[in-house]
């Protein structure tokens, strides 16, 4: 079988883009309400009927801490309930995880099912590493049309599907209801934003002139690739927004007078200092109630409630412009492609890919928005804390470009932005040379 060689550093950037941002600073945490799954598929109890015992696959994640405990409970879930298949798990640190997986993947020695982010498949599916889904999931009982159709989209190439979507996880507001009660901007315990881009740094400075000096209306590093979530998410709200390559995918579009506007916006909230200059390790900052309001990823969520004495909320991340929208990526479950690969353990790794995204209530407890629409039409889902206030982000999530050289623009694209947040370069400029770098990287 031939597969087209995919470089270890284009690979490696994009590995830290998804694992960074997926990563819980937390290692543990406490559910959100005990879970009780239904029974596997009846697909599950036919897969290896006629050979009388259990087909054994192999499956590969990225997840440790608060995110591994829940998958470890959902893979034990489903062994005990089916009948013919049987999962052994093989958890990775998430920092050596794309590498190893591209190892296997170059040596054809790959696992059954393995976890990969969205925003890795540009690299992977035209590259031909793994299964095409349509012919096993249909043999597996995989209803396409029971999942978020904008999370689906991101799995399908060539209107062919790649894998099956466990979640998205999208980049949310929370906030201290303490220091917004001291600051008068809480209402029936909500943020109280008035509408627009001013509505929002209003509400900031409403926070900065009223809580004590070492409170942070927002926290954000300086470094890292927060700013950039800021600047997509408000960019993609705009109706002329969002754009980066041109539809050829040959050359950068990113300097334009949208993207502009969205950049001055970020730009701004640094150099007011509604985001406090010099912080390191934001997602501690707002831990430790030293900050009103933090945006991040829903990963924090299982950390948070579990923090004594943390009265906080969250809700998706403040509309400012046209419509809802926010970064996000999402973490699909794949079968990737052997050199002889036998049929009756495809099945059985598409049934249980298909189990594990069903069962997404059980998943929903790490923080992660889950796929399939009926889970999130649960009432096992609705019970839940935090997790229903931002459910609908999962409607609005925008993905960042796609391209298999999109893990190096993406780190030309934060290394301009934090010149700009350290206010070393207007963000015109950060904006013109990031842009100038995208251009660079498609000419090579």
């Amino acid at each position: 079988m031939h597969k087209k060689l995919i470089t270890l550093s284009t690979l490696t950037a994009i590995s830290m883009l998804t694992l960074s941002a997926c990563s819980s600073t937390a290692t543990t945490s406490t559910s959100a309400n005990g879970t009780q799954a239904p029974n596997a598929t009846n697909a599950a109890k036919s897969t290896a009927a006629a050979s009388g015992k259990k087909v054994k696959i192999t499956y590969w994640t990225p997840f440790s801490g608060g995110d591994g405990d829940y998958m470890n409970a959902m893979v034990k879930k489903f062994n005990e309930e089916s009948t013919d298949i049987v999962v052994e798990q093989d958890p990775s640190k998430a920092d050596d995880y794309y590498t190893k997986l591209q190892t296997a993947l170059a040596a054809d020695q790959a696992p059954d099912v393995a976890i990969v982010h969205s925003s890795r498949l540009p690299q992977l599916a035209p590259a031909g590493y793994l299964n095409t889904l349509d012919d096993v999931a249909a043999k597996a009982g995989v209803n396409w049309n029971d999942f978020n159709q904008t999370i689906l989209k991101s799995t399908v190439y060539d209107n062919k599907h790649y894998s099956i979507p466990l979640d998205t996880h999208v980049v949310v507001m929370y906030y201290n209801k303490k220091w917004l009660q001291q600051a008068g901007v809480l209402k029936d315990g909500k943020p109280d934003i008035a509408k627009g881009p001013e509505g929002y740094v209003n509400f900031l400075q409403k926070i900065k002139d009223t809580v004590p000096k070492d409170i942070a209306p927002l926290t954000e590093p300086n470094v890292r690739i927060d700013s950039l979530w800021l600047f997509w998410s408000w960019y993609n709200q705009m109706n002329d927004g969002g754009k980066v390559l041109s539809d050829d995918g040959k050359k950068s579009v990113l300097d334009n007078p949208a993207a502009t506007k969205a950049i001055q916006y970020v730009n701004d909230l640094y150099k007011k200092q509604l985001i406090p200059p010099n912080i390191d390790d934001a997602f501690k900052m707002f831990q430790d109630g030293k900050a009103a309001t933090l945006i991040t990823g829903v990963w924090a969520t299982g950390a948070f409630e579990s923090t004594k004495d943390l009265d906080f909320g969250v809700m998706p991340v403040p509309t400012l412009y046209d419509r809802p929208a926010e970064w996000g990526d999402s973490h699909t479950l794949t079968l990737p492609k052997h050199s002889k690969d036998d049929p009756e353990k495809l099945k059985a790794a598409a049934t249980f890919a298909n189990w594990i995204a069903q069962h997404g209530s059980m998943w929903a407890q790490a923080g992660h928005i889950p796929a399939v629409d009926k889970v999130l039409q649960s009432d096992e889902f609705k019970k839940m804390k935090y997790r229903p206030d931002y459910a609908d982000a999962g409607k609005s999530v925008v993905y960042f470009p796609r391209s298999d050289k999109w893990g190096l623009m993406n780190d030309a694209i934060i290394k301009e932005f934090e010149k700009m947040t350290v206010q070393k370069q207007t963000p015109e400029d950060a904006l013109k040379n990031a842009s100038k770098a995208v251009d660079d990287i498609l000419k090579k």
